[in-house]
């Protein structure tokens, strides 16, 4: 008969086992574009979103890293919020979708030609590109949005459309997904617009997990999400 001191024993030696193993790697990234000034909404959105989404089995081969337009490893948001990043646009940062923010003033980023040849260069690579409130200007500029349908703050679809005639702007949604191409109105569309690129990463029972863990479902109906997904 096997004795409880070397059942014990033996329970020990396999713990010690199972936790020498190494655990899973992320091999997969998004990333969230970041600079001084940025709107805290539209980077703690997607941040909460997927932060929460890594910690699941089911994406934890995933992690999100901010990728700062400057060299610097701080940013200061527009409210004030100072945020670590992970990486800057001159690292070549391997993603596998990015998501770019907006500020109230986006003029010095539409002229940043270092910023514009990352965005170009990130879109021949990544699985997804996502925008968040103004932050579809900064593609628009760079040309990544002609002949799709795209969305932004909510007011400035005229303004994105009068600029850029070539995107077909759509002004009644608070997300929009066009092949590989996922932008949002800003603040709590935000959230949506994160549920809705994880749906596509993953699954929408998954990303309704999520939804439910930062117990968003308190504020809208998981109809909210599941409204902007593609129609098979």
């Amino acid at each position: 008969m096997f004795s409880r001191k070397l059942f014990g024993k033996f329970t020990v030696l396999l713990m010690a086992t199972l936790l020498s193993f190494p655990s899973v790697a992320a091999n997969k990234r998004i990333g969230i574009l970041v600079y001084d000034q940025v709107l805290s909404s539209d980077v703690t959105a997607p941040a909460e979103v997927f932060g929460v989404a890594t910690r699941k089995s089911w994406f934890s081969n995933y992690e999100v890293q901010l990728i700062n337009v400057d060299r610097k490893k701080i940013i200061t948001t527009e409210e004030g919020l100072r945020l670590s990043v992970d990486a800057t646009i001159y690292d070549s940062p391997k993603l596998d979708a990015l998501i770019v923010t907006s500020s109230y003033e986006m003029e010095r980023l539409f002229n940043n030609k270092d910023l514009t040849n990352f965005l170009k260069n990130q879109a021949t690579k990544v699985t997804w590109l996502a925008s968040n409130c103004s932050g579809a200007f900064l593609y628009a500029h760079a040309g990544l949005l002609d002949g799709y349908q795209a969305t932004t703050w909510a007011g400035g679809e005229k303004q994105l459309q009068r600029e850029f005639p070539n995107i077909q702007v759509v002004e009644d949604r608070n997300v929009v997904v066009d092949r590989n191409r996922i932008s949002s109105n800003g603040g709590l569309p935000s959230y949506q617009g994160a549920l809705v690129l994880l749906s596509m990463l993953s699954d929408e029972s998954k990303a309704r997990e999520v939804f439910e863990t930062i117990q968003l479902n308190r504020l809208i109906p998981w109809t909210e999400v599941t409204r902007y997904l593609p129609k098979n």
